[in-house]
């Protein structure tokens, strides 16, 4: 690092830690994670993982926010990021960091029904989301730590569990109400570490565009342009921070998912096919997983349900046409419900609280294009000015395995030859 470089660093992290210092919640490394690379760790490359959660495929095209269109001009662009059904937010991060379909990594939804621990798995429960026995697979972090490569993580779905007994080594549990500028120091004070100490791989997640698309939907375009240009820069001052410690470190943007606009009247209230002595029921808005309960015949349920058929469909879980490969989970449950694109379930209390007449929603088929999110990547392991065609959100995972030069497991969903093509010389 320069001279100059270290002094503008130092600067900005003056500046924006003696803000924000009040508001952190960092933890400790624990134990088990790996708190100092080793030596062929040190001399690997550094990648930045940057999540936007809901920002939809035509976001940058439509609005062109200044800091993205730059890093997209010079780096590598997807013309899409296809998600994996359902595309939701907790699924599809687990996704990303893991090269898994849902099916496998068994992150199912944003709520689910866990078999193996006889209760329904909720985001909104610390304890649980906190909980390693829910996650499979072997996230980006854990395949780093089992290199003697220390990571760090400003929030990501899985880095607050202890998934085979190892965090990251530097990690944060949620808190939406830190402010974007304090993710943006953070990354750039870990960077400023010692070798020994400084993560070679870095995790951030940012909510604001999936937080103003729910409100206000995507084609609210006053509101969805304020929240890009508020975020495009908080990019830009980490793209700046980061071009100043002169050290070889990749960026790769995603997002889990994309957003269409959903009138209110099309929300369906799930009391209208709940019935508690025949099964349980799953929610998740554009997926309704339905378990049967115990000595209740599954073709009955399977009949019950297919006579309320009224802009939803019902399926045998085997037979649902949205997934695009056999499901065998038994945590999905006997039957799915899938609602008609534009439909939407939700509880009756939401439906009459709800003050919007328009909202926006996702975790439809991802072959519906307003499913689809953003794989943009800029740094010294990528081609410049470069197109690529709409990519799984799989793939994303032993691409940052080889640029980290971590070993990729052999049982993921995701192909390196995929999406190598993004990377220099690989013509």
């Amino acid at each position: 690092m320069t001279k100059r470089s270290t002094i503008y660093v130092l600067v900005l992290l003056i500046g924006i830690l003696t803000l924000s210092s009040c508001n952190r919640r960092t933890l400790s490394p624990i134990n088990t994670a790996t708190i100092s690379n080793s030596n062929a760790s040190e001399k690997k490359p550094y990648l930045l993982l940057i999540s936007l959660d809901g920002f939809r495929w035509d976001y940058v095209e439509k609005f062109n926010p200044p800091h993205l269109s730059n890093f997209i001009k010079n780096g590598v662009k997807a013309a899409s990021l296809i998600p994996s059904f359902p595309s939701k937010t907790f699924p599809n991060h687990y996704t990303i960091v893991t090269g898994m379909y849902p099916d496998n990594h068994g992150l199912l939804g944003n709520s689910f029904y866990s078999n193996n621990n006889n209760l329904i798995y909720k985001i909104g429960n610390r304890e649980m989301v906190e909980d390693g026995t829910f996650y499979g697979g072997s996230p980006i972090w854990l395949q780093a730590n089992k290199a003697n490569m220390v990571s760090a993580s400003y929030f990501f779905v899985g880095s607050e569990a202890n998934i085979q007994g190892v965090r990251p080594s530097y990690y944060h549990r949620y808190d939406g109400s830190i402010k974007n500028d304090v993710r943006v120091a953070e990354a750039l004070k870990w960077l400023a570490l010692p070798s020994k100490k400084r993560p070679h791989l870095i995790t951030m997640y940012f909510s604001d565009m999936d937080d103003f698309g729910h409100r206000f939907g995507p084609n609210n375009e006053e509101e969805i342009k304020k929240a890009l240009f508020d975020l495009d820069k908080n990019l830009g001052d980490l793209f700046k921070g980061v071009g100043a410690t002169g050290l070889p470190i990749n960026i790769i943007i995603a997002s889990d998912h994309g957003m269409t606009a959903l009138p209110t009247t099309n929300l369906i209230p799930i009391e209208d096919i709940e019935n508690d002595n025949l099964f349980l029921a799953i929610n998740n808005g554009a997926i309704v997983n339905i378990h049967p309960k115990k000595d209740i015949q599954i073709d009955s349920v399977f009949q019950y349900l297919k006579q309320k058929e009224n802009n939803f469909k019902v399926f045998k879980t085997e037979n649902t046409p949205e997934f695009e490969y056999t499901p065998t989970n038994k945590d999905w449950g006997a039957i799915q419900i899938i609602p008609k694109i534009g439909y939407y379930f939700s509880t009756r209390r939401r439906i009459e609280s709800s003050t919007n007449t328009t909202i926006g929603v996702h975790g439809y088929d991802p072959s519906f294009k307003d499913m689809h999110g953003i794989f943009y990547a800029n740094g010294p392991a990528f081609k410049k000015r470069f197109l690529t065609p709409s990519i799984k959100n799989i793939h994303i995972y032993p691409l940052m395995c080889k640029i980290l030069g971590l070993e990729i497991p052999e049982n993921i969903d995701g192909n390196l030859n995929q999406i190598k093509s993004v990377l220099k010389g690989d013509d």
